[in-house]
């Protein structure tokens, strides 16, 4: 074999490590308790919005503040603050992620991404099949 070669296959290999540990960075959902230690760090963490909790928004004072208490997978209950608009039917929500930054005793997020119930509750419904007329 060329050292040509041997090199070559050395950066890949090298290159697909890099790939995989980045990948396994964020496919990991986090608790805020480890978001408490690293504050410089974002990180996804999933959990349950607390409706018994104040949701507050109010877009006369501030279209861009929002901000509600999750539980996450632990159990632990923090204050979430995002600086964006309150998604329509957020209460709705069965689950949330959330991808922020720790700080203090209140998680700012950057982004949120609710899972909603489904629309519809009959399965047949969901599962329709359509073909087409034509036959060729």
């Amino acid at each position: 074999m060329k050292k040509t070669h041997i090199v070559l296959l050395v950066v890949i290999a090298v290159m697909i490590g890099f790939i995989i540990t980045v990948a396994s960075d964020y496919s990991q959902y986090k608790t805020f308790k480890t978001a408490s230690v690293a504050p410089d760090k974002a990180f996804q963490v999933v959990g349950f919005l607390q409706k018994d909790k104040e949701i507050a928004y109010d877009p006369k004072k501030d279209a861009n503040f929002f901000s509600f208490y999750m539980k996450d997978e632990s159990g632990e209950i923090k204050k979430v603050v995002f600086n964006g608009t309150k998604p329509e039917d957020f209460e709705r929500s069965e689950q949330i992620v959330l991808t922020g930054k720790m700080k203090g005793d209140t998680f700012y997020a950057s982004s949120l991404l609710m899972k909603c119930p489904t629309k519809y509750k009959n399965k047949a419904l969901e599962e329709k099949e359509f073909k087409s007329v034509t036959t060729r």
